[in-house]
């Protein structure tokens, strides 16, 4: 079952039409950046009012589902 994104946005307007958080102008991997960089969901909410958990909770979601790895076989012998 594929997840939804429905807080996912692209818009060539926006960002130049990187992956953002409800049409805001706070990029996917500007929160993941920030996940990554040891801030907690607490202190990304105090830093950016206009997000909420779900924002962050979907951000993370959608790079990982960008990021997934796919298992390719490779014939024998090669």
């Amino acid at each position: 079952m594929r997840r939804m994104f429905d807080r996912i946005t692209h818009d060539p307007n926006v960002l130049a039409g990187r992956a953002t958080l409800r049409g805001l102008r706070i990029s996917v991997a500007h929160v993941v950046n920030l996940v990554a960089n040891g801030m907690t969901t607490a202190q990304i909410l105090a830093e950016y009012p206009d997000l909420e958990e779900e924002d962050i909770r979907q951000a993370l979601g959608y790079a990982a589902a960008i990021a997934e790895d796919q298992v390719h076989p490779i014939p024998a012998g090669k």
